[in-house]
């Protein structure tokens, strides 16, 4: 019965149609389960999304190993299928929107805390969000796992975190239109990303311009990854001596289109593009 059901206030967002479900969860009383999130982001038969995402009160929450800063925010992120990611790149820019549209931050510039971290944001006049994405987390010694697609095609790839886990396969361009990303692509070896991954597949275009897909973990083909282009363009710049000087890339994702700049002094990357909220309602849960 209706009269049963709890409801949730909630905004719809996205970035580059990585789309998300956004709660006020200020003082960390909402619970919302993983079956729930499931449930939430279903295409069909519930709103529709890639995440959901709580906006809980810093001084409310205790991440085990995690300081939050001057953080007054923590973005509590879950993924389509309940779990969690360290970060989220084009969340952190609909989280930051969705703060300022609805007061709860009132600077353009701020601090907010994720799984992986806290995070710089700044709100542009063009309603385009900047998010700062801290370093590549190189692992030693270097993963150069086999991706294995349920079709049967194997790629080479190599393997980078920002925080989240990623696996890099460039391809050629007409090879990435035609991939089939439904399943779930595997590693060989099968211990090289013990936490799963994103798998990115990309064909660079041009100086400081790369076109790509993404199979999220815990989601499944996204329209958009922030962190994944991070990657990309990490792997990028590093994939031939032409490209060691392009510390800018233009990222062409199935959604729009995404800035990633690398700062060559401190290493640190800064993910740029569209922030949008598009709907609220009440949703029962």
């Amino acid at each position: 019965m209706v009269s049963l059901l709890a409801e949730l206030a909630f905004v719809k967002g996205h970035g580059t149609a990585n789309d998300f479900i956004l709660y006020n969860n200020e003082d960390a009383t909402v619970k919302v389960s993983p079956a729930q999130v499931v449930a939430l982001c279903h295409r069909r038969s519930g709103l529709g999304a890639d995440g959901v995402i709580g906006a809980v009160r810093t001084e409310n929450i205790d991440v085990p190993g995690l300081d939050h800063g001057n953080a007054t925010w923590f973005m509590d992120h879950q993924n389509a299928d309940g779990s969690y990611a360290e970060m989220c790149g084009n969340g952190a820019r609909v989280f930051a929107r969705y703060l300022v549209a609805n007061g709860l931050e009132t600077e353009k510039e701020f601090s907010i805390s994720t799984r992986g971290g806290v995070r710089e944001v700044q709100l542009h006049p063009d309603l385009t969000v900047s998010v700062e994405m801290g370093p590549a987390l190189e692992p030693s010694p270097a993963l150069a796992a086999k991706i294995h697609l349920a079709t049967g095609e194997v790629f080479d790839s190599v393997g980078v975190f920002f925080p989240n886990p990623h696996a890099v396969s460039w391809v050629d361009q007409t090879v990435l239109t035609q991939l089939s990303l439904l399943e779930i692509p595997t590693a060989e070896p099968i211990d090289a990303f013990p936490d799963g991954m994103n798998v990115e597949f990309a064909a660079i275009t041009g100086p400081g311009e790369v076109t790509m897909r993404v199979f999220e973990r815990g989601v499944g083909e996204t329209q958009a990854c922030g962190t994944g282009a991070c990657a990309v363009a990490w792997a990028a710049r590093r994939s031939a001596p032409e490209y060691e000087k392009n510390l800018d890339w233009r990222v062409s994702v199935p959604g729009g289109e995404l800035l990633v700049s690398e700062n060559s002094e401190t290493g640190y990357f800064t993910l740029r593009g569209a922030a949008e909220l598009v709907a609220r309602g009440r949703a029962l849960i």
